[in-house]
């Protein structure tokens, strides 16, 4: 099938200027599924030229890839444009299949009312399907696969990822039907968050902060929930413990969306995958370009930036591994990067050096919060 006639293959509405995924409720996902199968169908029993037709999705890859800018705000986020891509039994069948499976999996879950966690939905197709399916990233991959072609999110396909994200400060969640959490007096480790999309958009937030602060380390965060950082600065701490999930990420969203005069800064260690987690926290990524708007968020840039490179040891730089060069390489060739972040990778490729943030730590334990209390009252960051 040519180009041009997989695009108007498409099974749903086309937006002339950029693709997104909606949220569905259980009975018109079931529906769209439907159709899928419909036209798989007809495609088959078709008297002139039956044939097994492809599946044309949304392209997930930089060349489809672009940025769009809020009209009311100045938030930024990753968009896919409307050029397709497809799986085909004849190029690439087990993935062809695979979309198929997680579809026919997704209409019973649906079906029964559930929801499931990605790692609750590869065990089963691993036990139905161990063909297809024999590794988590198989299941991940045609996940994405079956949000491009239904046009749906993940979790209007009765599936969700597991989240790994924390939060602590001056906030109160309001649970609908349960007691309040306030989450400054919690214990070090926070609340952790849920990852059911569906409870966190029903909690009501209320708090008296200024700032709000992305950690990108779990042992960094627990260090700055010890030390009570958000009673000296009236802040609110979240972390998705790494690589941003995409419950984290919805949270944050939620605090920018009813605060929205509550500036939002990131802390994250001196090297190309701490730029790439402060990227994703702002602008989304392309592998869930159909979804980013829903999380993308103003985040600055408040360390380690290079500026800061003089507070630590010459002994704490560490040499760039080939996987920081290969993040690098990836950051510096995106649409995206703004010119003080490409300047910032360009001085780390340069210097062939890193820093984590645990670096600050010759100044002793409690030198972190007042880095973070300095820089912003300064306005030193980007």
């Amino acid at each position: 099938m040519a180009e041009a006639n997989v695009a108007a293959a498409s099974l749903f509405g086309v937006d002339s200027r950029l693709c997104s995924a909606d949220i569905l409720a259980p009975p018109e996902v079931r529906a769209r599924i439907e159709v899928a199968v419909l036209n798989f169908l007809a495609a088959l029993a078709s008297p002139s030229s039956p044939a097994i037709s492809v599946l044309p999705l949304i392209s997930r890859n930089s060349a489809n890839c672009s940025l769009r800018s809020g009209l009311l705000n100045d938030v930024s986020s990753v968009y896919l444009s409307h050029t397709f891509c497809k799986r085909s039994l004849m190029h690439n069948p087990k993935a062809f299949l695979r979309v198929w499976k997680v579809m026919e999996m997704s209409y019973k879950i649906l079906g029964e009312g559930k929801l499931v966690h990605q790692r609750e939905l590869f065990y089963k197709l691993l036990s139905d399907s161990p063909k297809y399916f024999s590794c988590q990233r198989h299941v991940n991959q045609a996940i994405q696969d079956v949000v491009s072609l239904l046009r749906c999110t993940r979790q209007s396909l009765g599936v969700m990822a597991s989240s790994r994200g924390a939060l602590i400060g001056r906030l109160v969640l309001h649970e609908p039907d349960e007691d309040q959490i306030d989450c400054s007096i919690l214990g070090a480790s926070g609340h952790a968050i849920t990852g059911d999309l569906n409870l966190l958009s029903k909690l009501n937030l209320s708090s008296d902060a200024r700032y709000t602060i992305v950690v990108e380390k779990d042992a960094i965060f627990q260090r700055l929930a010890e030390d009570r950082l958000y009673n000296q600065l009236p802040c609110i701490l979240i972390t998705a413990k790494g690589y941003p999930d995409i419950a984290t990420r919805f949270i944050l969203h939620r605090l920018s969306q009813t605060f929205p005069n509550m500036p939002i800064f990131a802390l994250v260690d001196w090297n190309p995958a701490g730029l790439a987690i402060m990227c994703t926290y702002k602008y989304g990524s392309i592998s869930m370009g159909l979804e980013s708007y829903r999380y993308a968020c103003n985040v600055k840039w408040l360390g380690m930036r290079g500026d800061d490179l003089q507070l630590i040891p010459e002994s704490a730089f560490q040499v760039l591994k080939p996987r920081d060069l290969q993040i690098a390489k990836s950051l510096l060739s995106s649409k995206f990067l703004q010119e003080s972040h490409r300047a910032e990778l360009t001085l780390m490729v340069e210097r062939g050096k890193r820093a984590d943030i645990e670096a600050l730590y010759s100044h002793g334990f409690d030198y972190l919060g007042k880095y973070i209390a300095r820089k912003i009252v300064q306005g030193d960051y980007i």
